[in-house]
This record gives structure tokens, C-alpha cells and sequence, in this order.
């Protein structure tokens, strides 16, 4: 297995933890683990760009570990009042409807990559959940940072949702 594949096994082992810490309130210690864990998805990404150790496995496995490591995020904030569950149903509907449509493509041997504009959703999801940890901590401002990351993660959640519908439509065919 190659260097970026065990950077995105590190980003899922670390979701037992994150949960843990977040679930104790232990925010500041959730909050380094979840900006550890989010930066192994850039880094997994321009090593395995730069030294050409693209996988298949990395394109599966990359995109759903940050799933993981953010949706759980995103159920913990739900819990406890941070996040709206309508948002959290938006997101999950969307990511279950492009699941189901790289299976789809998958039985014919084709694997649907991330796009830029899922990797822009994910970005701003992954700014959004740190500052969501944070509350108002250190500074009375960061609720509001947190809430327009978290809207503009929102639509872009829904935009490169209709997109990936729109340029793989041919799967609904098969």
C-alpha cells in the first residue's frame, strides 16, 4: 500500500477518536485531531499527484473517508444543536445519491472521480466543522465565520451535487 492510501486509512482510524473527543467535550483537543485528520486529504492528494501513485483505491477511499471523517462530524453537531438536521439530510441525500451512481458506473467497470467542485464542498466543509468546534472560542466572531462556511459548503454541497448528476447522467441509463 502506498504512501497516500495510508494517509486516507490514518483519516478513518482517526474518526473513533474525534468522535470520542468531540462526545467528551474536549473541543480544543477534537478541534487539532479533525484539522490533523483534514490535512492528510491534501497531503494524500499531491503525493499521490506528484510521484503518479493514483489508485483506484485512492479514489474510492479518499473521498469517503472525508465522508466519514465529516458526516460524523456533522451527526455529533446535529446532536447537540449545532447544525440544523435539515442541512445535515441535504448533505446525506446528495452524497447517498452520488454513491449510488459511482456503484452503478462501478458494475461496469467505470469509477466517477472526485470533481472540483466536490472537492470545493469538502474544503469549505472542512473549514466549517473546526470553526463549528470552536463556538466563540478564541474570538466572538467565529460563529459567524463558521455559519457562512457552513451555508457556502451547503450550496456548494447541492451545486456539485447537480452537477456530477448532470455529467454522469449516462450511468441512470446503464
Amino acid at each position: 500500500m502506498n504512501l497516500p492510501n495510508k494517509l486516507t486509512i490514518m483519516r478513518v482510524i482517526a474518526v473513533p477518536f474525534f468522535v470520542a473527543l468531540y462526545m467528551i467535550e474536549y473541543n480544543i483537543a477534537a478541534f487539532v485531531l479533525f484539522i490533523a485528520a483534514s490535512f492528510t486529504d491534501m497531503l494524500d492528494g499531491k503525493i499521490a499527484r506528484k510521484y503518479n501513485l493514483v489508485t483506484n483505491f485512492g479514489k474510492i477511499m479518499d473521498p469517503l473517508a472525508d465522508k466519514i471523517l465529516v458526516y460524523s462530524a456533522f451527526c455529533l453537531m446535529v446532536a447537540d444543536g449545532t447544525v440544523q438536521g435539515w442541512m445535515l439530510i441535504v448533505i446525506l441525500a446528495r452524497e447517498f445519491t452520488i454513491a449510488g451512481m459511482r456503484t452503478v458506473a462501478a458494475s461496469d467497470g467505470i469509477v466517477i472521480a472526485a470533481g472540483m467542485s466536490g472537492k470545493i464542498k469538502t474544503v469549505l466543509q472542512m473549514i466549517a466543522v473546526p470553526l463549528l468546534i470552536l463556538g466563540d472560542f478564541p474570538h466572538e466572531y467565529v460563529p459567524y465565520a463558521a455559519q457562512i462556511f457552513l451555508w457556502a459548503s451547503l450550496i456548494m454541497t447541492v451545486y456539485s451535487g447537480i452537477e456530477y448528476i448532470w455529467q454522469n447522467r449516462k450511468v441512470f441509463s446503464m
